[in-house]
């Protein structure tokens, strides 16, 4: 292999892994399992840390567009923003829930949920906003 066929193979390369990179080097949210709770669906998400900081508060707002074209928001969260501390470690995995104790129910069925985008994330860590990029696959 000449030295133009190694530098596009390793471009071809580095372009696969730039999603897989991004990752890594920061927080990746995705789906995870929904619930029903007397009759409503509560949908969650897992968090994984790849930072070399601890994450002590995620949110990731989730809007859940229904079959019959209404919207809601659902804050899904990894602890209680006050209260007792449940940082995600480096390394580690976290499911983000909706309190309900907090929040109003979903008041549908999973299964009416058309489709979901995110709305917004608050990320902190170490006392400031997170450094690095939270990618969500809702």
């Amino acid at each position: 292999m000449n030295a133009r066929e190694l530098v596009f193979a390793s471009s071809a390369i580095l372009t696969g892994l730039a999603g897989a990179a991004l990752a890594a080097n920061g927080i990746a949210v995705k789906r995870g399992e929904d619930a029903t709770i007397y009759g409503s669906c509560v949908p969650s998400l897992v968090a994984t840390n790849a930072l070399a900081q601890a994450v002590d508060f995620l949110q990731v707002d989730l809007v859940v567009t229904l079959r019959g074209g209404q919207e809601r928001t659902v804050e899904l969260r990894s602890a209680y923003r006050e209260g007792i501390a449940r940082p995600i470690a480096p390394g580690a995995s976290a499911t983000l829930r909706q309190q309900l104790d907090l929040s109003v129910p979903l008041g549908a069925a999973c299964s009416a949920i058309a489709s979901r985008r995110v709305a917004r994330t608050i990320c902190d860590a170490g006392g400031r906003d997170c450094a690095a990029a939270v990618t969500v696959q809702p």
